[in-house]
């Protein structure tokens, strides 16, 4: 079972704006953003990243960088991009003000029934889910079968995205994904088994991850324990 640290970017110019983003190139880190992305990789500093994938968007580029810079090791971490984490295709909504955005009727359908909606000119809710969930999927096999069942990686991604990747994980419908929350530069972490799939962490802001990392006396924190288990070498992580 390998282990996905799924990062949202950090704050974006955008995202200070109130705009909704989507695709539009140029949108980059703010300086809060990139103070943030500093932060999440000195939480990752202790953790070896098997691999580092990332949205090929800027803000989810940059927010990798950071990452890798604080990786141990003599060479820089390899980053790479990974088209099914790209942010959903919002349509004729991107680059609109959200404040504008929530008059649309479509708006609450967003909110309630994001399963049935689909953006006018863009993409269906249900789709970004699928392709999402695939990619993550796929890159934590190739991981695993390279690197053996302890690896953790991590994947740079957008909001959305990252929700949808949890709800799949907890069995959650899509229609209950906005019930998840996950900040700029936030972490959450899952583990794939063959049997399940399984959340260590969500909407993650401090705290080293070095509990992630296996030692020879530590190893994978396990999962699925009846009674809830002792946590990661005998505490909580």
């Amino acid at each position: 079972m390998a282990t996905v640290v799924l990062v949202r970017h950090a704050r974006s110019t955008a995202n200070a704006s109130g705009v909704l983003t989507g695709r539009l190139k140029g949108v980059h880190l703010d300086d809060t953003g990139r103070t943030q992305a500093e932060r999440a990789g000195q939480r990752l500093a202790s953790v070896p990243l098997a691999a580092l994938v990332s949205s090929p968007l800027e803000r989810c580029k940059e927010t990798a960088r950071a990452l890798a810079a604080e990786q141990p090791g003599p060479g820089p971490v390899k980053i790479t991009t990974e088209r099914g984490l790209v942010e959903c295709d919002y349509g004729d909504w991107q680059g609109r003000p959200l404040k504008e955005l929530a008059r649309e009727k479509l708006w609450k359908v967003v909110q309630s029934h994001p399963a049935s909606v689909t953006f006018p000119a863009g993409e269906a809710m249900a789709a970004m889910s699928a392709r999402a969930v695939a990619a993550v999927r796929r890159h934590d096999a190739l991981v695993e079968a390279e690197h053996g069942p302890q690896a953790v990686w991590a994947a740079v991604t957008h909001g959305d995205l990252v929700k949808a990747i949890l709800a799949d994980a907890l069995g959650l419908h899509l229609d209950q994904f906005q019930r998840l929350h996950v900040d700029p530069s936030s972490m959450s972490v899952i583990r794939y088994a063959p049997d399940a799939a399984y959340v260590l962490q969500s909407n993650s802001h401090e705290g080293d991850l070095g509990w992630l990392a296996p030692t020879s006396r530590r190893k994978a924190p396990r999962t699925g324990v009846v009674g809830g288990g002792a946590g990661p070498s005998g505490s909580a992580p």
